[in-house]
């Protein structure tokens, strides 16, 4: 589909292919099933080209929850696009698709927080004290749409970070974040100070941004794969 829209990305996804990171033995269809807490699990997960798997072929976590775990997964992902609600692909407007097809909500909505707003420079506004959300901005939009995910859905809610990759807007993002967590009761999955995902070997990521096959497959579904089964257990 990308291609289709872009003709020129068909290189990109050739040098992409030809990394060892996404050799075919790291793929999805090499992933082995088994009885998980999430079988069955309607998970939504919102973002851009992390969730997407643009470094990896288009085969993100997402896909390995469902192939591993039998997640009944929804991967809302666009390549290059924003928490700010800038264009009809933003997060926020996907967002309200997703509250207006689907008004009984998943069993957990997982949402990345966008690199995009970082390297695009977004402003990064601040907390609402009155529910008046400015969606132009990246707190803005953050918190509309977890405020609005509780309020509608009533569902457990995880907020995912990239690891560090040296942009400071993007640290301060991180830990705006944690504070819209803490505030309406979401969970962090905060691979940005984790120490395990620093200074990653090009097996592991594609670029400084997205992983390759192998990364998540061997160092993010683990992470996503307790996480979630933690929150649906506790649900």
């Amino acid at each position: 589909m990308d291609c289709s829209e872009h003709p020129l990305n068909q290189r990109k996804y050739i040098e992409l292919a030809a990394l060892h990171g996404n050799a075919a033995k790291y793929g999805v269809v090499q992933t082995d099933t088994y009885i998980s807490p999430l079988l069955n699990k309607k998970i939504l997960f919102l973002g851009s080209s992390v969730t997407l798997g643009y470094g990896a072929l288009a085969e993100s976590f997402v896909d390995y929850l469902w192939k591993r775990d039998g997640a009944l997964v929804i991967k809302d992902a666009e390549n290059g696009t924003t928490l700010t609600d800038d264009d009809e692909y933003s997060y926020v407007k996907r967002f309200q698709e997703n509250l207006k097809n689907d008004p009984e909500g998943p069993d957990v909505f997982v949402l990345q927080l966008s690199t995009n707003d970082a390297t695009q420079s977004k402003p990064l506004g601040k907390i609402a004290n009155d529910g008046k959300y400015d969606l132009q901005t990246i707190t803005g939009a953050l918190e509309y749409i977890v405020s609005a995910a509780k309020e509608k859905w009533n569902c457990p809610i995880l907020i995912f970070t990239n690891p560090d990759f040296n942009n400071p807007l993007y640290e301060q993002m991180v830990d705006r974040a944690q504070e819209v967590a803490e505030k309406y009761g979401a969970e962090m999955l905060d691979f940005f100070h984790d120490p395990n995902f620093k200074n990653l070997d090009s097996l592991y990521m594609a670029d400084p941004i997205h992983p390759t096959r192998a990364g998540y497959k061997e160092l993010w579904l683990p992470k996503f794969d307790a996480k979630l089964s933690e929150m649906v257990a506790e649900k």
